[in-house]
């Protein structure tokens, strides 16, 4: 599975850079919305990412907006969005905007590669 994670949170992007790799997971990372948006229109087709997991919250363009961008571009791409605070309007926002789902941080390892599974699988 190839996989960009998208958070502002570098120690967050770290571990699961190092315990996704462990489980064979091709993991790319971006620190914020912008940076995410130009790795996946600099990455080639037969490379593409099967999953983006992004947090909802980040400076400057946030998670939702940057879904919306991905969605106009990348429509079949699942994406699944993560945050800290719960927010039942934020995660409607999310689905309406064509996330895959919507995960509470912190999350367990175990349930957030069961959905990635799940995610692409759909896909596919």
């Amino acid at each position: 599975m190839r996989a960009l994670f998208v958070d502002d949170e570098v120690e967050f992007l770290e571990l699961m850079q190092k315990r996704l790799t462990k489980r064979g997971i091709t993991l790319s990372v971006a620190t914020n919305g912008q940076e995410a948006l130009d790795i996946l229109e600099s990455t080639p087709k037969e490379e593409f990412f099967q999953i983006v997991v992004m947090d909802v919250r980040m400076p400057g363009m946030d998670g939702l907006e940057t879904l919306r961008r991905m969605k106009d571009k990348y429509p079949d791409l699942p994406i699944i969005l993560l945050t800290g605070h719960v927010s039942m309007g934020v995660a409607v926002e999310g689905m309406e905007l064509g996330a895959f789902d919507y995960m509470l941080k912190p999350v367990s390892l175990s349930e957030l590669l069961l959905k990635m599974e799940e995610a692409t699988k759909v896909v596919e």
